[in-house]
């Protein structure tokens, strides 16, 4: 999958940690060309959101050279088929820096720069944060922490439908300390997720203060080890080393990676880099012209953009699957709801195969073992992390797979801002909650709506 711009030649996976520098798999004559595009990225971001008088400039620009590395040294994908199959897929999870997204997609071709000066104006489709109206947009992101759970399912769809595609997802520094984070990476280090590769954008800075780790790569890594990632540690702005750790992903088997990326947050803009005060804050009058002038002077030598790695191949899908046999019942049997909701998700998992059954280790209560029994290599067990399955399943959804998450009915409310994200985002999504309303024995604890909570 490497391009064809790149050196040929297998690279040999080390289990050991791999750090900035070592050998470059690509051919430094082109690395002049990626920081431009790097600083292009930068550039347009910074006009963008100061045309808009509102977004967040200085988190884009900590993000640039990872951009440009993944979506012109790493993705295959077809700029003119933004529905192929086996396009390598990305998610922005931290969806607020959706600018360097928009300027990159620009940069490939898939939209007009003109567009970007339409950035979150009513009635353009480029938002403040992406959302599936726009091409290559999978998932609505924003909300943090939801766009890593979405690269789950979205990595596992391309082993049911047996792609080679990879996912890509990169993640801010400051959502990591959302809880469904760790949902994601335990579900895919459990599921061995190879085909995933994460990169958190390691800035330093939140939104009101410095993120809960700071630039201390080594607490990153020490979580991300335990969680059963390949962990790479890179300095960000470092386009050779960028580039080696996105090969060293793909020669991972057996468990996904995360490359933890140490970035400065404003970075190319003196007056603003690696300062508190500048989050989710566009530049303005003397400010704008400043930040401009310096990125613009940073842009080496005219050159050509590096080709975009080609797109890959057309790989044939199954035949039609056989046509949908019902369930029967004798009239009159008493059948337990959730039972039927088994029998029948299994039914419908022998006739589709893009139907697949997501569980949080209530598979005997909610039946949905029935599907398992039937179909094993389309039911995906998250365990107790309802986060991450409804998260997965909206990935899944994403890319054309028809997705039954199912738990107990309160327990489905843990994951209420995904199934939000999941309505934007316009998924194909099937939840089933059981156990709902008043139910016996089992307590409060059980019931889908606590009536009343105090006295």
């Amino acid at each position: 999958g490497s391009p064809a711009w790149r050196s040929p030649g297998p690279r040999r996976h080390r289990g050991t940690l791999r750090r900035s520098g070592g050998a470059v798999s690509i051919d430094r004559s082109l690395l002049p060309a990626l920081r431009n595009v790097a600083t292009r990225l930068r550039i347009e971001s910074v006009r963008a959101t100061s045309r808009a008088g509102s977004g967040h400039p200085t988190s884009c620009c900590s993000a640039a050279e990872i951009m440009a590395a993944l979506f012109f040294g790493q993705m295959r994908f077809d700029p003119r088929d933004p529905g192929h199959e086996d396009n390598d897929r990305f998610v922005l999870s931290k969806g607020h820096a959706a600018p360097v997204l928009y300027a990159a997609w620009a940069e490939a071709g898939v939209i007009p720069h003109e567009q970007l000066a339409t950035l979150r104006e009513i009635e353009s489709d480029l938002e403040g944060h992406p959302t599936p109206r726009l091409p290559f947009v999978d998932v609505a992101t924003g909300s943090l922490g939801q766009g890593i759970c979405a690269a789950v399912g979205i990595a596992l769809n391309a082993r049911r439908i047996g792609s080679t595609y990879r996912t890509y997802v990169l993640v801010g520094d400051g959502e990591s300390a959302e809880g469904s984070v760790w949902e994601a990476a335990q579900a895919a280090a459990g599921l061995g997720l190879d085909n995933l590769c994460a990169i958190t954008d390691v800035n330093a800075l939140g939104q009101s203060r410095a993120t809960q780790w700071g630039h201390d790569l080594a607490a990153y890594e020490r979580r991300w080890q335990a969680f059963g990632w390949h962990v790479v540690v890179v300095d960000g702005h470092d386009l050779a080393a960028v580039l080696d750790a996105l090969d060293e992903a793909a020669s991972t088997a057996g468990r996904p990676t995360m490359i933890l990326a140490r970035t400065v947050k404003g970075k190319g803009v003196s007056f603003a880099e690696g300062l508190d005060g500048w989050h989710g804050k566009p530049f303005k009058g003397a400010d704008l012209d400043r930040a401009l002038q310096e990125l613009d002077g940073q842009l080496g030598e005219p050159t050509h953009n590096p080709p975009i790695p080609p797109p890959p191949p057309r790989a044939s899908r199954p035949a039609s699957p056989p046509a949908l046999r019902l369930p029967a019942y004798e009239f009159g049997a008493k059948v337990a709801t959730r039972e039927r909701y088994g029998v029948a998700l299994a039914a419908l998992g022998a006739s589709d195969p893009r139907v697949v059954a997501l569980d949080a280790d209530v598979k005997n209560s909610t039946f949905s073992d029935k599907f398992e029994q039937q179909h094993p290599d389309r039911f995906y067990q998250t365990y107790i992390a309802e986060q991450v399955m409804v998260g997965a399943a909206l990935g899944l959804a994403s890319r054309g797979a028809i997705p039954f998450p199912s738990t107990f009915a309160a327990f489905l409310t843990r994951a209420a801002d995904f199934i939000r994200m999941g309505g934007i985002g316009n998924v194909n999504v099937k939840f089933a909650g059981s156990h709902a309303g008043s139910v016996d024995r089992r307590g409060r604890a059980r019931r889908r709506w606590p009536w009343r909570t105090s006295r």
